[in-house]
């Protein structure tokens, strides 16, 4: 309970965020309850309709309880209802998407970076709700080797019932082996996390960084607590990514100079949003127990694809030449990833 409870937490928070940097343009629809005359309780501009020309204020301010929670519900779920036209287009259509929102069509759909900022809220909710708090660096070594104990009889349990099945039905049996390996797995884990385990220990070299130095030697007398702190780091840090893989994306198109780093930089953005989302999906459909023909599918096929419609799109490229751009894309996808990983490495030992 307490694990969903902080997932919606997050949910909440990463609605909220993204909201508060999402332009509030083209949200002016309806009537206020207002006559359309005096000042602006915002800004003390003289109202000549029912919204403040200057700043865009409504004239009539509610003042109740229930007007804080209609912002919230606004702010989680509706982004004034444009995340519904933006997710669709930056699934289906990703390049348009791209292409309409440099253009100018700004009110229209959520700016890639609000986006972005909830995706990455959501993506480690999902995550925080399925794999439960890291407890491993919180516990001394007795806490260990009991919570090993502990796992070792349930693992035997689970064995010798599968030893000896009885009446079990192929439902049960399924449900008792997906047990018996979560079970390994819990016990693999645990084992690894054992002050001293050489088989998870950073290698002793001196770097001649004193910083770096002394994170190494902390990592390799508790390991769990800096993979503690490199999850951490890659939620807070996420939005590194976005100035990392813009100049990578830029070097597709030297020679094209009428796009800018403001153009790469909104590609990137929804296009990292969407490799987001596809996690959480793919996440989901691993909990509820989907086919393991889903992700050889999805893991391999859907990114690239997308980075091509996407390119095609965006850019207006033709076939083979969106093609050649998607494979470098890749390429580049993966030394910028291994780019921020590098860096929330080296974060999570000196920090």
């Amino acid at each position: 309970m307490t694990g969903e409870i902080g997932a919606v937490g997050d949910i909440v928070t990463g609605a909220l965020l993204g909201r508060a940097v999402e332009p509030r343009a083209g949200e002016m629809h309806g009537k206020a309850r207002g006559t359309g005359h005096g000042l602006c309780l915002n800004c003390g501009t003289a109202l000549i309709g029912d919204f403040c020309h200057a700043c865009g204020q409504t004239e009539h301010v509610h003042r109740t309880l229930g007007s804080i929670g209609h912002d919230l519900l606004h702010g989680v779920f509706h982004f004034e209802g444009k995340i519904w036209r933006t997710i669709p287009m930056l699934v289906l259509h990703p390049g348009a998407l791209t292409r309409r929102y440099v253009a100018g069509e700004r009110a229209r759909f959520v700016s890639p970076l609000a986006l972005f900022l909830f995706i990455v809220f959501l993506l480690f909710a999902t995550i925080h709700s399925f794999a439960g708090e890291f407890d491993g660096p919180n516990l001394n070594e007795v806490q260990r080797a009991r919570a090993t104990r502990m796992i070792d009889d349930q693992l035997g349990e689970a064995l010798a019932k599968q030893r000896s099945p009885g009446d079990m039905t192929p439902e049960d049996r399924t449900e008792l082996a997906l047990t018996i390996k979560g079970l390994q797995a819990a016990r693999t884990s645990m084992r690894s996390l054992q002050p001293g385990d050489k088989d998870f220990r950073f290698t002793d070299m001196k770097t001649g960084w004193p910083a770096l130095d002394r994170g190494i030697s902390k990592a390799n007398a508790n390991p769990g607590l800096v993979l503690y702190k490199l999850q951490s780091s890659a939620y807070k840090y996420s939005w590194a990514l976005i100035p990392i893989s813009t100049p990578f994306v830029a070097l597709l198109f030297l020679w094209r100079r009428r796009y800018r780093l403001y153009d790469h930089a909104i590609f990137v953005t929804y296009s990292l949003t969407f490799m987001m989302g596809l996690v959480i999906l793919l996440t989901l459909l691993n909990n509820v127990g989907a086919p393991n023909w889903v992700f050889s599918t999805a893991i391999p096929f859907i990114p690239p694809i997308h980075m091509f419609a996407q390119l095609r799109g965006a850019y207006g490229l033709r076939k083979r030449s969106a093609l050649w751009r998607t494979v470098a894309l890749l390429v580049f996808a993966f030394v910028a990833l291994l780019a921020f990983g590098t860096l929330m490495l080296v974060m999570g030992l000196t920090g």
